[in-house]
């Protein structure tokens, strides 16, 4: 339970970016096959950042946690994959 919260932690500094992108998505294509190829664009993109750059240090926690920058990228893929098909769902609802 302690790493999921950690995981959580981590996520928290994109969730304002992951929502713009779930607008922007909901907007030009409300499909979810689409909206999930590009979040995962998008976590692939962040990993390589974040293991390619002076960034590194941020993850040294979570490696110290046990949580290895794999696992914490496909977990926080995964919250943001059903948070997106929520908001996918609540736009196509309401349109």
């Amino acid at each position: 339970m302690y790493k999921f919260i950690a995981i959580l932690t981590f996520y928290k500094q994109f969730v304002v970016w992951s929502f713009i992108v779930n607008v922007i998505i909901a907007l030009y294509t409300p499909y979810a096959i689409p909206a999930l190829c590009i979040k995962l664009f998008l976590v692939i993109f962040s990993w390589y950042y974040f293991n390619e750059t002076t960034n590194k240090r941020k993850l040294t926690i979570y490696k110290n946690l046990g949580i290895s920058s794999f696992k914490l990228f496909s977990i926080i893929f995964i919250v943001d994959s059903i948070i997106t098909l929520l908001l996918l769902k609540l736009y196509t609802e309401f349109l």
